[in-house]
């Protein structure tokens, strides 16, 4: 097209402050660069470089218009790029880590079903509640659940979760019904790991210890316990999501109930993104969405 004669000799030019060396780069003729930008300037009534023996600088014009060239050349390349990985079925090892439960019941699925469309692929997944060492263990990725607390890596937001506080019929029937935090103390409260149950009053974030006759790190044995109406539980919508849409447990204190929050990918922020990576990203957010 008409319109694009000489840019690409303009921005070379522009960034080398030379004809012969912009003549390299592109890998055409000294004369043809000068003929190319003379014209676009020709073309745009606008003197675009001073030139002299022994130097070339570029115009106040010239940098205006600088500056919206490159932003259109990158966006041609980073274009021709897109389509080129769209070509590239992902293929070579694959290397990710995330947590246990989530893991096993969300994520390791999506993964498979992954492979199953590039089977060249090779997958390592970790799943553990440890926070790996990205870099120095050589993971592509990690799922994250929560608050983030690693500026160091990159991240992407997959999807969120929301936790629930929720009891089952017979024990509300047997104990009553919570309907403020301070009625918590009255009763039996399953643990996890901590001690203290994460909500939102009036605006602010609360941490709510409590206590009970079973602690244990494993939502699983927490939610059968809550079925089975030994005390109430607060835990993620992919442990009890089921139960409550089910009437086996009955949600409380939903004024009280915290804002959702991530579930993340984190990648190493110095580490280029491949194709199979970045594919994988797209589709473990398309699916979790």
């Amino acid at each position: 097209m008409f319109i694009w004669e000489g840019v690409s000799e303009f921005v070379a030019v522009a960034e080398v402050e030379s004809f012969t060396q912009a003549a390299k780069r592109l890998g055409i003729s000294t004369a043809q660069v000068s003929r190319q930008v003379s014209a676009l300037e020709g073309r745009l009534s606008t003197k675009l470089f001073y030139r002299t023996t022994r130097k070339v600088s570029v115009t106040e014009a010239g940098q205006i218009y600088y500056q919206h060239c490159r932003q259109v050349l990158d966006g041609l390349e980073e274009a021709e790029r897109t389509i080129t990985n769209l070509q590239l079925a992902p293929k070579g090892k694959l290397k990710l880590t995330a947590p246990i439960t989530f893991g096993e019941k969300t994520i390791a699925p999506l993964v498979n079903d992954f492979v199953l469309r590039y089977p060249e692929l090779e997958v390592q997944m970790n799943l553990t509640n440890q926070k790996l060492d990205l870099v120095a263990e050589g993971y592509d990725l990690a799922v994250r659940l929560g608050k983030l607390e690693d500026s160091s890596m990159m991240a992407k937001r997959l999807s969120s979760r929301t936790q629930y506080v929720c009891a089952s019929p017979d024990y509300l029937s047997t104990y009553g019904v919570p309907h403020s935090l301070s009625e918590l103390e009255q009763h039996n409260c399953l643990q996890g790991n901590l001690d203290y149950w994460r909500f939102q009053e009036q605006g602010k974030a609360r941490n709510i210890r409590v206590k009970g006759n079973i602690r244990c790190d494993s939502g699983w044995a927490l939610l059968d316990a809550a079925l089975k109406g030994i005390g109430i539980v607060q835990l993620p919508d992919y442990y009890v999501q089921p139960a409550l849409d089910a009437g086996q447990l009955i949600p409380l204190l939903e004024l009280y109930q915290e804002p959702d929050d991530g579930i993340w990918a984190l990648y190493p922020h110095n580490r280029h993104l491949s194709p199979k990576v970045r594919m994988l990203l797209d589709f473990l957010s398309e699916s979790l969405s």
